[in-house]
């Protein structure tokens, strides 16, 4: 396979076949990369949700705990 490849010339090699390589898998690699960035923006919006819950849980408690008892 190698061989055959040393023999094209460049454009064949680093035009025309990526140009075939998206058009066959284009939608392939969309949904793959949608996926991922999707699975990355639940993942942030999971973090900052935890974080918020965090910091307010944090704040409640501080501020019962210097009034004393209810």
């Amino acid at each position: 396979m190698r061989e055959m490849f040393t023999r094209l010339p460049w454009w064949v090699k680093w035009v025309a076949v990526p140009v075939i390589v998206l058009a066959v898998f284009g939608g392939l690699i969309a949904n793959v990369v949608g996926f991922v960035i999707g699975l990355l923006f639940k993942a942030l919006i999971f973090v900052a949700l935890v974080a918020g819950l965090i910091f307010v849980v944090r704040k409640f408690t501080a501020s019962s705990n210097s009034r004393g008892d209810w």
